[in-house]
């Protein structure tokens, strides 16, 4: 893609900027809180969540200072807990080094802090020069080269096509053409500003399926050991249960239940007493 590219893509894409809570913001702490609950949950399900999250604790240290139950029962709604308590470690190691990490070494230290993540933070907090590579930019970059990527191949293809000095603008426009046009169903080539730069265009085998950073379908909910563990912390978040209760209210078999509540201890996310299961 050449430079016209990067000018077709900050073009269309500035004047249409999705309306988003955190891209008003350049905060680390709270950009980061919206990086970790976007993993595997979409946009309008995080905004709620995210507002609430920093209502009650707007910065590391008030984090930090809380419990990981609290924490715990404000994630409520969002699933996948283990991101709750990776933020709420995040938030110890950033008080205990007096100071939110800067560079790309540095945030990569951060638990439940990925290449991903961490290049993020780069861009949209601190502005520097770093090229993202979401589910939605994977799959723009796969399309326009017109071949399946690995991930070296992806991460090597976003540097390339960053404009130094406009790192926010761009990541943020190209992230909403792969939302808003390069869409994995039904994408609106006619609409793309790349277009013309594209080697796929809808004819062919699509080169995203299958190339690294291209989100997956998941697997399916409904009987799911995720539904079973949701229910048990759901019902923790209103307070402790009785352990033999416990797998009617997973909605599963004993030996079922009493391993992922084994999983459930060893990952740090409930506790077993005499006879109850609580939030730690």
């Amino acid at each position: 893609m050449s430079t016209s590219g990067q000018t077709e893509v900050l073009q269309w894409g500035l004047p249409r900027l999705r309306d988003l809570p955190w891209r008003h913001t350049r905060d680390p702490w709270a950009i980061l809180v919206s990086e970790v609950m976007l993993q595997q949950t979409q946009a309008p399900r995080v905004i709620p969540k995210w507002f609430a999250f920093l209502d009650a604790y707007p910065t590391a240290p008030s984090c930090a200072a809380a419990s990981l139950g609290d924490v715990l029962r404000l994630w409520q709604g969002l699933g996948y807990p283990r991101r709750a308590k990776n933020l709420h470690t995040a938030a110890q190691e950033i008080v205990r080094h007096d100071a939110f990490p800067s560079t790309l070494e540095d945030l990569l230290q951060l638990p439940g802090v990925g290449q991903y993540t961490a290049r993020a933070l780069l861009a949209f907090a601190f502005e520097c020069d770093a090229a993202v590579v979401d589910t939605n930019i994977a799959r723009v970059l796969a399309r326009v080269s017109g071949r399946r990527l690995t991930a070296r191949e992806v991460q090597t293809a976003a540097d390339a096509l960053l404009p130094p000095g406009n790192s926010w603008a761009w990541n943020q426009c190209l992230m909403d053409v792969g939302a808003v046009l390069c869409r994995p169903l039904a994408p609106r080539c006619h609409e793309c500003p790349l277009r013309e730069h594209c080697s796929w265009r809808r004819e062919g085998e699509d080169p995203a399926a299958g190339s690294a950073g291209v989100s997956r379908s998941q697997a399916r909910f409904e009987g799911s050991d995720r539904q079973a563990r949701g229910r048990l912390m759901k019902a923790l978040a209103q307070g402790a249960v009785p352990f033999d209760d416990a797998p009617a209210l997973m909605g599963c078999d004993v030996a079922r239940a009493d391993r992922l509540i084994a999983a459930l201890i060893g990952e740090g996310l409930l506790t077993r007493g005499c006879s109850t299961l609580s939030l730690p």
